[in-house]
């Protein structure tokens, strides 16, 4: 317990500091300047403050408000000495944020007895502070926890589709990557970054529910067979619907969402413009990039050029295009990811 005592007068801060220990078992802390004692507590903290009313330099008023200025301060017991008959002096202090009075001449029972009960009822205060942060500090170790078994789940689910999928890992990784990309250049939070970071390797997870002979033929889908392809948009929305987690809800949204077009002619929903979600118009300007130019079973890679071109020559069609011009605006970066995860 920090106990500060601020008087300029030699014989009132040694008896002051007498009655302190007397009360409390605790040694103060003594200053005659209250400049240097006000630095002090701004340093080091306190517990309780006996601050004089009469000094040179600087007031106990001026101390005070010095005090109730540090937010760290703000609820420290400070109790002012003055001399008897000074209610205006009194009455200011109480508007600044004085805890308590002590009166000169002082009766030393009495102000052991205050001293007292103001240190029990700071170190009440410190117990509950201490037990609030525990409290806090146990509820962040446990959402972290919920959170890591949370991108488990959305890192195996996203597996468990990838062995379905002619599409490879790296693919996966990179238009994650991209879609983080594009979020931050965008201006978005980086806790959105991350979510989506997280989150857009789920964006075919519904393709857990489209036959093997679409899904692996090689070569074009005849009309009866793209249908059943779309479906995946679907089906990963209701695969990953009806979830109380943040992570699996921006999943689902991106499942869903993200072979909408910006012109209405996309799937499942026929959402246009800004009504499609801003996740998943930002995963199917990454997810097609790419995918133009990876290999597939049906298709040969593009070079990196060519599918930046396809993007640009969409955009407002296929693409939103603030997020085009997002992703162009940052190719040194995307190459840099292309590297990064090769197949």
């Amino acid at each position: 317990m920090n106990i500060v005592i601020v008087d300029d007068n030699a014989v009132n801060l040694t008896l002051m500091a007498a009655l302190a220990r007397a009360a409390t078992g605790f040694e103060p802390v003594r200053f005659d300047d209250p400049v240097r004692g006000l630095a002090w507590c701004r340093s080091n903290g306190a517990d309780l403050i006996i601050v004089d009313f009469m000094m040179p330099g600087m007031d106990g008023h001026q101390f005070i408000e010095g005090i109730r200025a540090s937010a760290h301060l703000a609820d420290v017991p400070v109790v002012m000495v003055t001399a008897a008959g000074q209610s205006a002096v009194r009455r200011r202090a109480l508007e600044i944020g004085a805890t308590d009075f002590l009166t000169k001449p002082v009766d030393s029972t009495e102000i052991k007895l205050r001293l007292r009960n103001l240190v029990q009822l700071r170190q009440a205060q410190n117990l509950l502070r201490d037990r609030a942060a525990h409290l806090a500090a146990e509820v962040k170790t446990a959402t972290e926890a919920i959170e890591s078994r949370e991108r488990e789940l959305i890192t195996r689910l996203s597996r468990a589709a990838e062995f379905r999928d002619p599409e490879t890992g790296g693919h996966i990784q990179r238009m994650a990557h991209y879609s983080a990309l594009i979020a931050r250049q965008l201006g978005e939070p980086e806790s959105f970054q991350e979510a989506l970071l997280t989150a857009a390797p789920m964006h075919d997870i519904g393709k857990l529910g489209t036959p093997d002979h679409i899904l692996l033929k090689k070569g074009s889908l005849n009309d009866e067979e793209l249908v059943e392809m779309h479906r995946h948009a679907e089906i990963g929305e209701r695969i990953l619907a009806g979830t109380d987690s943040p992570l699996l809800r921006l999943a689902c949204q991106i499942a869903a969402s993200h072979h909408e077009k910006f012109d209405g002619s996309g799937y499942p929903h026929g959402l246009a413009g800004e009504a499609i979600p801003l996740p998943g118009r930002i995963v199917a300007v990454a997810d097609v990039f790419d995918a133009l130019n990876s290999t597939r079973p049906y298709k040969p890679a593009w070079s990196m050029d060519d599918s930046r071109a396809y993007l640009e020559k969409h955009s407002g069609a296929h693409f939103d295009p603030r997020c085009v011009r997002a992703f162009v605006d940052a190719w040194d970066e995307v190459l840099a990811i292309r590297a990064r995860f090769p197949d």
